[in-house]
């Protein structure tokens, strides 16, 4: 029987934000896995950063891909890989799994993302023009934040931590596809999906100078997220001296939450206004973190990251919808290509050199570099905001990429 799509939208909603709450599973396991099997924090590191790049692969490779052969096909495909990511991590033994694991993760994510993102823009009431791209912009950030706190909490009071999340998210993902065949499908296949795999990247030449200017904003953001997302655990346990790992899923919590809510505070405030206060928001919320790591207070960690969250999502989104918003109809897509490359180059490789710093540095001293870093980018970038055109006000605000500052998927 088939839904209705009225409930075939929030259907996939809830799809997309189980997706995104099994990407920030892995976060607060890191420092168990860690512990368990004795490997480095670059390896550590680079387990986060296959996901981050598998999932750009995907989005970039075949996030269109549903425009062409139907939505169910793409989604139900993706959740199959997903399924099998959750196998791979309640079976692990040993980091070589990890890895696999979270590159089928990275690689479903990515293909579902474009589809379900296109898919709530088809099955969005006409009352309510923008609920498509809020919901798609609210709903990974909520399963972020859900994700990082339900692994924290079961692996301080469930039974084998490690494996028992991953096998109740292998169950959440069999009832997914059970749904996903009953909503209704809203496009016709045409047989041109061949077309569809090579990814377009391109700056219009008269966006090269707005593009340049975005680019500190863009690393900072992502960075910013790499960090929390793969050495969080790490910090909050060797630093601060947490053993608790719901207070590492914390500051991930935290930053995701707040930013989710503000994408809702501000869907209607002004492009480049978004911006800039996020950038400032980003700023002050990585100096209180570094106070915090000085001092070694939790407190103030959580604190910092209240206030990063406020910058985080805002700070991209800004950015994101100016750039979008100039440019041509028929060069968004490719634009949109190469923002998602850098800013999801930003969100890997930073924290790949942050874990080998780890090992000569300290972790300490690591993020007080990096967190100078990114106060210096996003000082820059807010220096260079003022080089950013608005968005006409007749221009609805595009919505191939989230809102919060986490893609929905790349249409072309």
């Amino acid at each position: 029987m088939q839904t209705s799509r009225h409930a075939a939208f929030w259907i996939l909603a809830s799809v997309l934000c189980a997706l995104l709450f099994a990407s920030s599973v892995p976060s607060p396991l890191y420092v168990v896995y860690q512990q368990q099997w004795d490997f480095s924090a670059i390896t550590l590191t680079g387990v986060f950063a296959v996901y981050a790049l598998a999932l750009l692969g995907a989005l970039l490779v075949v996030g269109s891909i549903s425009d062409h052969i139907g939505r169910r096909p793409t989604l139900l495909a993706a959740l199959v890989v997903e399924i099998v990511a959750m196998l791979a991590f309640a079976g692990a033994d040993g980091v070589g799994w990890l890895f696999a694991a979270r590159t089928l993760q990275g690689l479903a994510t990515g293909t579902a993302m474009g589809a379900i993102s296109a898919a709530l823009l088809d099955l969005q009431p006409r009352s309510n023009p923008r609920l498509g791209a809020l919901t798609g912009a609210v709903a990974p950030m909520m399963g972020l934040a859900l994700g990082a706190l339900s692994a924290g909490l079961l692996v301080d009071h469930g039974p084998d931590p490690t494996r028992l999340v991953f096998w109740l998210l292998l169950a959440a993902f069999v009832l997914a596809v059970l749904a996903v065949l009953a909503i209704p499908e809203t496009v016709t296949a045409d047989g041109r999906w061949r077309s569809a795999l090579r990814p377009r990247f391109a700056v219009p030449r008269s966006m090269r100078a707005p593009f340049l200017a975005a680019i500190p904003c863009l690393i900072a953001t992502w960075a910013l997220g790499g960090l929390i997302l793969s050495l969080g655990g790490s910090l909050t346990a060797g630093v601060l001296g947490q053993s608790s790992h719901l207070a590492a899923a914390l500051p991930i919590f935290i930053m995701t939450g707040i930013s989710a809510v503000t994408a809702v505070r501000l869907r209607e405030t002004s492009a480049r206004a978004t911006a800039r206060g996020g950038l400032v928001a980003l700023i002050a919320g990585v100096a209180v973190a570094l106070l915090a790591l000085a001092v070694e207070s939790n407190l103030l960690f959580l604190l910092a990251g209240a206030i990063a969250g406020l910058g985080f999502g805002p700070a991209f989104a800004g950015v994101f919808r100016v750039l979008s918003g100039l440019a041509p109809v028929d060069q968004r897509a490719a634009l949109i290509s190469s923002v998602l490359t850098v800013s999801y180059l930003a969100f890997s490789l930073p924290a790949i050199a942050a874990g080998a710093a780890v090992t000569d540095l300290g972790l300490r001293e690591t993020a007080e570099i990096y967190g100078a870093s990114l106060i210096g980018l996003a000082a820059l970038a807010l220096a260079l905001s003022g080089r950013l055109d608005e968005v006409p006000a007749r221009e609805p605000i595009p919505s191939a990429v989230a809102v919060s500052g986490y893609p929905e998927g790349c249409r072309g």
